[in-house]
């Protein structure tokens, strides 16, 4: 067979005389991707989501993070700056207001196109779809974010549910925070147990630890959208899963927590069993009772002392965070709760979608090599 090639005719297979870049998993999974060049990535867009997904591409063997683009110079922009990652001008931005503000630019937005395979966008909400139009015209592949609908792209994406949907699409969207969460937890219930109906309530975080501009300050707000939009959400990447939810805010910045009940279709053996199934998976982390992690601040107080001041994702936890004590089985009546890191969870989402749409792996390897470049623990 020969070799499959990108956009710009490069070769995703090197021979075998030369030396490569091998992507392999532990365990059984032993397929090994040779690449001849990295990918070349652009991310548009550097606020919380974007920042986070170009350190992740920048960490990747088989990626390689070509610059990031921002409308307007900020202390995001310093940081891609100092960070060396070239910086270009997006939408109706000015090249000389970086200028004033110290910061060069390598170009707009239309030149980073130009010199890349995949854009990641990562823009705000429905910018992504008016940016869609200048990626097509660009002919570059691009991956959209879940503040967008689910038709700004050719399918949705989460790399656990439904990785092998992604491949050899022109555009993928990765789902929100929420909804990864939800789906991930979803495909290790569905594959050993089955799922008759699944309810969920989410309670929602009102804001970004950076953003002062959104509240509630004082109280709890219910979302009076029933169900709520995440399960029709979840059902563009698992269309079969019978799920409703709902959905509070409250006054946190921290994470979401979700509150799950799921009829299962066939009985596990008992509480351990569904706990070892998620501490077998790969992005969960289960706290046990002796730990004293009671609450979201001391999942995040985690988090930090993981990172140990390290270059690359401080403070990030890109697992589903699962309470031991906080799950219950009932027969077929599976109860618990997680708490979800909307800074960052969608992250690793974002490098599985680029391998997933150029044929680079399979799911269990890309995930193993994304995790392990971002110094995500193993499943044990």
């Amino acid at each position: 067979m020969p070799p499959r090639t990108g956009r710009r005719g490069f070769s995703l297979r090197r021979p075998r005389s030369s030396p490569s870049v091998g992507l392999i998993s532990p365990g059984p999974v032993r397929r090994v991707v040779e690449v001849l060049v990295a990918v070349r990535i652009g991310v548009n867009g550097f606020g919380t989501i974007g920042k986070r997904i170009a350190d992740a591409v920048a960490r990747q063997p088989d990626l390689q993070l070509v610059g990031v683009a921002k409308t307007r110079p900020s202390f995001e922009a310093r940081r891609a700056v100092a960070r060396g990652y070239p910086l270009y001008v997006a939408g109706d931005g000015r090249p000389e207001s970086f200028a004033a503000a110290g910061l060069p630019v390598a170009g707009r937005l239309a030149d980073l196109l130009g010199k890349v395979d995949v854009i990641l966008d990562a823009t705000p909400e429905d910018v992504g779809r008016a940016n869609r139009p200048l990626y097509e015209a660009a002919g570059v592949r691009a991956i959209f974010q879940g503040g967008e609908e689910a038709d700004v792209a050719e399918a949705s994406f989460c790399a656990l549910a439904n990785f092998d949907q992604g491949r050899g699409r022109r555009s993928l969207r990765v789902v929100s925070c929420n909804t990864t969460g939800i789906a991930r937890a979803a495909a290790v219930v569905l594959r050993r147990w089955g799922v008759e109906t699944w309810e969920a309530t989410l309670v929602r975080r009102a804001a970004d630890p950076g953003d002062a501009k959104r509240g509630p300050i004082d109280g709890i707000v219910p979302t009076f959208e029933m169900p709520s939009h995440h399960g029709p959400d979840v059902r563009t990447v698992l269309p079969d899963l019978a799920i409703a939810t709902t959905a509070v805010v409250v006054p946190t910045t921290l994470m979401h927590v979700h509150v799950n009940h799921v009829r299962l279709a066939r009985a596990p053996g008992g509480a351990a069993e569904v706990l070892d199934a998620f501490r077998a998976s790969p992005r969960f982390h289960l706290f046990a009772p002796w730990e004293g992690v009671d609450a979201t601040p001391q999942v995040m107080e985690y988090a930090r002392d993981r990172s140990g001041g390290k270059d690359g994702p401080g403070g990030d936890l890109m697992e589903n965070a699962i309470w031991e004590r906080g799950l219950r089985l009932d027969g077929r009546d599976l109860r618990f709760f997680q708490a979800i890191h909307q800074e960052s969870i969608v992250v690793p989402e974002n490098i599985d979608a680029v391998r997933a749409m150029l044929g680079l792996a399979d799911g269990p390897t890309s995930i193993a090599t994304t995790d392990r470049a971002l110094g995500i623990p193993a499943p044990r």
